[in-house]
């Protein structure tokens, strides 16, 4: 059973989103969703989210259809959107268990893995600490140590990173990284900046809402900043 699944999905709102969009992300896979703003990416894991209708294709989520068994699909698991969505008069504590509770983990285990993940993103002195005294990457950090309490099978990030610094960005990517290896945790990343990209990754390249490539960084035949260019039109322009 895949992890993800699309086939032929499309989305329209003015325009055209999403186009005949088909691709398969498998257990344990880590997968980059590379594209430019305006990609359709937003659109793509909102469908994946239920957050919008399915309008043409079919979409399959841990082994659910989608929007029919859409509870199910969705209980395993974890999605961080690029607009914050923490309640800032929270303590780090509070958002945790909340969220735990949410998803039906008992207080007893609520409690150690509240403690095990603030740890392992490196807040465990913030734990009553309120949200709002946070960074804007610690905010990520708690954002993504969420996601991760019910022990998803499928982490979904939509730009994670946007408006970060340098050492902000790579604690948050290293720590998914180790999350994907550690966990078996599937992992799709969305992103348009190519130094989040790492040797041997999978990348898709979503483009005007088709995908124009599908591969690795060591399979390609050409560096990966002038084959994404040559991809989306970039390097014709220029």
């Amino acid at each position: 059973m895949n992890a993800l699944e699309t086939q032929g999905l499309g989305h329209r709102y003015k325009r055209t989103a999403l186009d005949a969009v088909s691709f398969t992300v498998g257990r344990g896979e880590f997968v980059v969703l590379l594209g430019l703003n305006g990609a359709g990416k937003t659109t793509l894991f909102s469908l994946i989210a239920g957050l919008l209708p399915l309008q043409t294709g079919a979409l399959s989520v841990l082994g659910h259809a989608l929007p029919q068994e859409r509870t199910r699909a969705l209980a395993r698991c974890g999605f961080v959107f690029q607009q914050p969505a923490l309640d800032l008069d929270l303590t780090l504590a509070e958002t945790l268990a909340y969220h735990a509770a949410l998803h039906g983990v008992s207080r007893r285990d609520a409690f150690r893995r509240i403690d095990a993940e603030l740890a392992r993103c490196g807040l465990a002195d913030r734990k009553r600490d309120l949200v709002r005294t946070l960074s804007g990457g610690q905010r990520r950090r708690v954002e993504i140590a969420r996601c991760l309490l019910h022990e998803v099978d499928l982490l979904v990030l939509d730009e994670p990173t946007v408006g970060l610094d340098m050492p902000s960005r790579k604690a948050i990517l290293d720590r998914v990284r180790a999350v994907c290896r550690e966990t078996g945790c599937t992992v799709l990343l969305a992103t348009h900046l190519l130094d989040e990209i790492a040797d041997g990754d999978r990348i898709i390249v979503l483009h005007e809402g088709r995908i124009v490539d599908d591969g690795t960084t060591r399979t390609a035949r050409e560096p990966l900043p002038r084959r994404f260019a040559r991809l989306v039109g970039l390097e014709a322009a220029a």
